[in-house]
C-alpha cells in the first residue's frame, strides 16, 4: 500500500527514528559522568547518612539501630543549642552587612570607572580565598594579642586585648571576616544594575527626582530579584561556614563555645567522637533547617521581590 500523499516514505521515517535515537545516546553518554558522580558521591553517602542517623555507630563496631534516640538526645544537648545560636547569630548579622556593603560597592563601580575589571577581579578576590585555610590563619594574626589591629589601635593610644580569645569578641572577627567576603554578591549586583534601563533614570531626571529617590522607587524595586538570589546564596553558604571557626577556635569552638558553628560542632562528633550516629542526625537537622529557611524565603519573597510583570 502506497503511503497517504504528503507523508516521508517508511525509509526516511526510519532513518529519522534512528537519528532521534542515536542524538538520544549520545546525550545520555555525555551526561553519564554527571549521574554517576550524582548517585556515588552524593546520593549514596546522604542514603547512607540518613540510615546512621538512626544508629549508634562509633565507625569500630557495626551500626544499631536506636530509632530516634539521636533526634532526641538532641533536646538535652546543651552544646547542640549553644552551636545553633552561635550560628544563627553569625547568619542573621553577617549576611544582611554582608549584601549591604556588596550592594554599595557595586553603586560605586556601577559609575563608570577605569579599570573596572580590575576592581571588579580585586574585589571578588576575597571571596576565593574567604573560606580559605590560609585566609583563617592570616585573620588569626591579624586579630590576635601583637596582630594589626591592636598595633593600629596602639598608634591612636588604646589598648587593644585578644580578639579572639574574648568569648565577647571572637564571633565578631568571624563575622567581619564573612563581610570582607563580599565580591560574590558585589559582582552580581553590579550585574543586575547594568541591567536597568537608562531611560528610567532619564524619566525620573526630567521629573526632577533626586539620587535617592530613584534608588528608592527606581534601583531596589528592580534589583529586588538580584537582592534575594543573593540572600538566599550567603544564608545558604553562611550555614555551612565551617573552616574559618576551626582554624581560629583550633578546632574546639572557643573561647567558651563563642565560635562553635554547626557544622564545627558536627565535625567534633564524627571525627572527634566517633560518633557518627549523632553526628548524621545533626547533619540531617542542619540540612532541613536549612530547607524550611530557604523555604520561608521563597514564600516572603512574593511580598518583596519585583519581577516585572
Amino acid at each position: 500500500m502506497d503511503a497517504p500523499s504528503g507523508s516521508p516514505p517508511p525509509e526516511a521515517r526510519t532513518r529519522r527514528s534512528r537519528g532521534r535515537r542515536s542524538q538520544e545516546l549520545a546525550a545520555h553518554l555525555f551526561m553519564s559522568p554527571w549521574l554517576i558522580g550524582l548517585a556515588l558521591v552524593t546520593a549514596a553517602p546522604m542514603l547512607a547518612s540518613l540510615y546512621l542517623s538512626f544508629t549508634d555507630y562509633n565507625i569500630m563496631s557495626s551500626p544499631r539501630f536506636v530509632g530516634l534516640d539521636n533526634f532526641v538526645r538532641m533536646a538535652g544537648d546543651a552544646r547542640f543549642w549553644s552551636s545553633a545560636r552561635v550560628t544563627s547569630l553569625y547568619v542573621l548579622v553577617s549576611v544582611p552587612l554582608q549584601l549591604a556593603f556588596a550592594l554599595l560597592l557595586a553603586l560605586v563601580l556601577d559609575r563608570g570607572l577605569r579599570g573596572l575589571s580590575i576592581y571588579r577581579s580585586a574585589y571578588y578576590l576575597p571571596s576565593l580565598l574567604g573560606s580559605s585555610v590560609a585566609v583563617a590563619v592570616l585573620w588569626k594574626q591579624i586579630f590576635g594579642q601583637e596582630g594589626l589591629v591592636n598595633q593600629a589601635l596602639d598608634l591612636v593610644g588604646i589598648q587593644g586585648g585578644n580578639w579572639l580569645q574574648n568569648p565577647d569578641s571572637a564571633l565578631w572577627t568571624l563575622i567581619i571576616l564573612n563581610v570582607w567576603t563580599f565580591g560574590s554578591p558585589m559582582v552580581i549586583f553590579l550585574a543586575g544594575l547594568r541591567q536597568i534601563p537608562e531611560e528610567l533614570y532619564e524619566a525620573a531626571r526630567v521629573d526632577g527626582a533626586s539620587q535617592l529617590r530613584m534608588f528608592r522607587h527606581i534601583t531596589i524595586p528592580l534589583l529586588t530579584p538580584i537582592v534575594f538570589f543573593n540572600l538566599i546564596l550567603q544564608t545558604i553558604g553562611s550555614f555551612q561556614a565551617f573552616t574559618q571557626a576551626h582554624v581560629v577556635s583550633g578546632g574546639t569552638g572557643g573561647p567558651v563555645d563563642s565560635t562553635l558553628f554547626y557544622t564545627l560542632y558536627i565535625y567534633q562528633q564524627a571525627f572527634v567522637n566517633f560518633d557518627m550516629g549523632y553526628a548524621s542526625a545533626l547533619a540531617w537537622v542542619l540540612l532541613l533547617a536549612i530547607a524550611v529557611i530557604t523555604a520561608v524565603h521563597f514564600t516572603l519573597s512574593r511580598y518583596w521581590v519585583f519581577y516585572g510583570d
